[in-house]
């Protein structure tokens, strides 16, 4: 199975998102670990933090994750000034369909954002909505064996 993201970006900064919001897009659902912030880290970082404030000027913002720790949940709710859907079981869609739902927006307003082409990206695409893969923001600094899970991952993309 091969995809391709609608974006394939190196960093979030990366993102147009004049173009985003031109092309009808009004939500943006970010994965949380290796997106946002470093995994398991529980911790934004303030040039995240400032770019966020830049982007919910034009854009309802939320972190959609897979994690199920409920102390790290809890922490991450301790920092996070946007909904938050945790155990979202990506790429599955039904969590994820009915947060948008609870939110009033189509998947046609939404675009998806992520490191991982075989959750985040399959979950958008398997949603209707726009999806941006970005490389994750620890990638320089990961561990050999994680920098080679994520490059066979990346097989799956379509140029």
């Amino acid at each position: 199975m091969f995809l391709k993201p609608d974006y394939n970006l190196k960093r979030i900064f990366d993102i147009d998102l004049e173009a985003l919001k031109n092309s009808g897009v009004k939500a943006m659902l970010f994965d949380l670990d290796s997106t946002l912030m470093a995994s398991k880290s529980g911790k934004y970082s303030q040039e995240i933090l400032d770019w966020l404030e830049v982007v919910r000027r034009d854009f309802f913002i939320a972190v959609v994750s897979n994690n199920k720790n409920p102390n790290y949940i809890k922490k991450v709710e301790e920092i996070s000034g946007f909904p938050l859907l945790f155990n979202a079981c990506k790429p599955n869609t039904s969590k994820v369909r009915k947060f948008l739902d609870e939110h009033g927006f189509s998947e046609k307003e939404c675009v998806l954002v992520g490191d991982r082409p075989l959750t985040d990206i399959l979950c958008g695409k398997n949603l209707g909505c726009k999806t941006i893969l970005v490389d994750s923001i620890t990638a320089d600094s990961e561990a050999l064996i994680v920098r080679f899970v994520r490059a066979l991952e990346r097989l799956t993309i379509r140029p």
